[in-house]
């Protein structure tokens, strides 16, 4: 029984070696970045913090050269909070600086079929857009407030998500339609 089941699943791996290996390096490549990221990053390095400080002093930049009211900071160090006079302030907190959606955005690349020399320069960019995209959020959510508090909750969760993944999603198309060869159909 076993044995049939291994020499289905060894034909299936020779027909369809690419998806068996975006499979195997996606799962092992995520369980590594869990592991490393839960155990290890995580609790014993400030990168979290580092990002987030990022965020936030981007974001105070971008509000105050739009002719927004920045609220000044409430002490020295990193910072996690940003407001605008007239309006309360928006934290950052460590689920939503990016930092794992970075991670998941380069673990599809490397698994995906293509070029190692176009990854090379892809991930990183792809990376700083992302941060981009994620600094325009804090931008949005924090005029969202100043609009209507009770609108900053849903937005959060719902609007800004899929804004944001369909940007990670945008980006896998392009890679996908630039850098995948694409092979014939087998007869």
């Amino acid at each position: 029984m076993f044995g049939n089941v291994f020499q289905k699943l060894r034909g299936f791996a020779q027909e369809q070696p690419d998806l068996v290996r975006f499979v195997v390096v996606g799962l092992l490549g995520y369980v590594t970045w869990y592991a490393t990221y839960s155990y290890y990053l995580r609790p014993s390095t400030m990168l979290d913090e580092y990002v987030i400080h990022s965020l936030v002093t981007t974001s105070e930049w971008i509000m105050g050269a739009t002719g927004w009211e920045v609220l000044p900071p409430s002490g020295p160090g990193l910072r996690n909070t940003i407001g605008i006079m007239n309006a309360g302030g928006v934290q950052v907190g460590d689920p939503c600086d990016g930092v794992v959606l970075f991670a998941l955005f380069a673990l599809f690349l490397i698994a995906f079929p293509g070029p190692w020399r176009h990854k090379l320069w892809f991930i990183p960019l792809g990376v700083l857009g992302l941060h981009g995209v994620n600094i325009l959020r804090v931008c949005g959510l924090i005029v969202i407030q100043w609009i209507n508090p009770a609108w900053l909750q849903f937005n959060h969760d719902y609007t800004f998500t899929i804004i944001v993944y369909g940007v990670v999603f945008a980006m896998w198309y392009l890679w996908a339609k630039l850098f995948v060869p694409i092979q014939p159909a087998k007869p």
